[in-house]
C-alpha cells in the first residue's frame, strides 16, 4: 500500500536500516509473491529476508520457529500495518538505558482517536503497563498500544517454552503485565486499516517524512504505474477482495 507514493513497507525497512539492523525477517503469507518480489532487490537482499508462512504461525509462533535466528539480542518487533514516524533512536535509547530493570518488554504507545479500534493501555507512575483492554466498545482512556516492541531474550524464551502460545497480543502480552514498559511516541502514529486513516496517513506524511530517501529501480518505475495511486489520489473507495 502506498503511503504518499512510497510502499509502506519500505518507510518501516528505511527506519531499521536508520538503526543499522543487521538482519531484519518479513514475515509473509498474503500475496507473498507480490512481497517477495518487492524484497527481492538489490537494495534489500543483504539484510531483508522472507519468512513465508503456508498458514499462518501468529506473531507468537513467528518469533518461535524464527528465535534461532534471531539470536540472544534485543529484538524489534513491528506489526506493518501501522504508519509510524517518530525519533527511533530514542526510542532505542530509552529500551537501553531507562527503562526500569525488570521490564524485558518496551512498548510504543501513542494516542488515539479511536479507542475503541486499539488497544489500550493503563500505567502505573513509572510508565509500566498494569493494565490492558483489547478493542473494548468503551475502553478506559485513550492511550493505545502501538504494535511496535522492543525484547529481551527472555521474553523469546517464554515463547519458545511454551508451543501452545500464537498471540502476542493475546496471550504474551498479559503474562508480563507489570513487566512492561512504555516509550510514547509524540509524532506520528497511524493505523492505515480503514480509508479514512489511510487518507490521513497520505497528508500527515506529505508534511512530515517527506525527506526519506526512496528507491529507483525498475520496481519502483512498475509501482508508479500501478491504479492504486489513482484510486487515492481520486478518493476512490478501496475494496478489500
Amino acid at each position: 500500500m502506498p503511503i504518499n507514493g512510497k510502499p509502506l513497507l519500505e518507510y518501516w525497512l528505511d527506519i531499521v536500516r536508520e538503526l543499522g539492523t543487521a538482519n531484519v525477517f518479513v514475515n509473509t503469507h498474503y500475496l507473498a509473491d507480490t512481497v517477495q518480489r518487492f524484497l527481492d532487490r538489490p537494495c534489500f537482499k543483504p539484510w531483508v529476508h522472507c519468512v513465508y508462512e503456508p498458514e499462518l504461525k501468529g506473531t507468537a509462533g513467528t518469533l518461535r520457529a524464527n528465535a534461532q535466528a534471531l539470536g540472544d539480542t534485543t529484538v524489534l518487533l513491528v506489526h506493518a500495518d501501522n504508519f509510524c514516524h517518530c525519533d527511533f533512536s530514542d526510542f532505542l535509547v530509552f529500551h537501553q538505558t531507562s527503562r526500569p530493570n525488570d521490564c524485558p518488554i518496551t512498548m510504543m504507545t501513542f494516542y488515539t482517536q479511536t479507542p475503541s479500534t486499539c488497544g489500550i493501555v493503563e500505567l502505573d507512575a513509572n510508565g509500566v503497563v498494569i493494565d490492558f483492554h483489547e478493542k473494548l466498545q468503551n475502553p478506559p482512556g485513550n492511550l493505545a498500544n502501538g504494535a511496535v516492541y522492543l525484547l529481551e531474550s527472555e521474553v523469546l524464551q517464554w515463547i519458545c517454552d511454551r508451543p501452545e502460545i500464537t498471540d502476542f497480543s493475546n496471550q504474551v502480552l498479559p503474562h508480563f503485565i507489570g513487566r512492561i514498559a512504555t516509550w510514547h511516541n509524540e509524532g506520528t502514529h497511524i493505523d492505515i486499516g480503514s480509508i479514512e486513516a489511510l487518507r490521513e496517513a497520505q497528508i500527515r506524511v506529505s508534511h512530515e517524512a517527506a525527506a526519506i530517501s526512496e528507491i529507483k529501480d525498475d520496481w519502483s518505475e512498475k509501482f508508479a504505474s500501478h491504479p492504486i495511486h489513482q484510486q487515492i489520489n481520486c478518493g476512490v473507495t478501496l475494496r478489500t477482495p
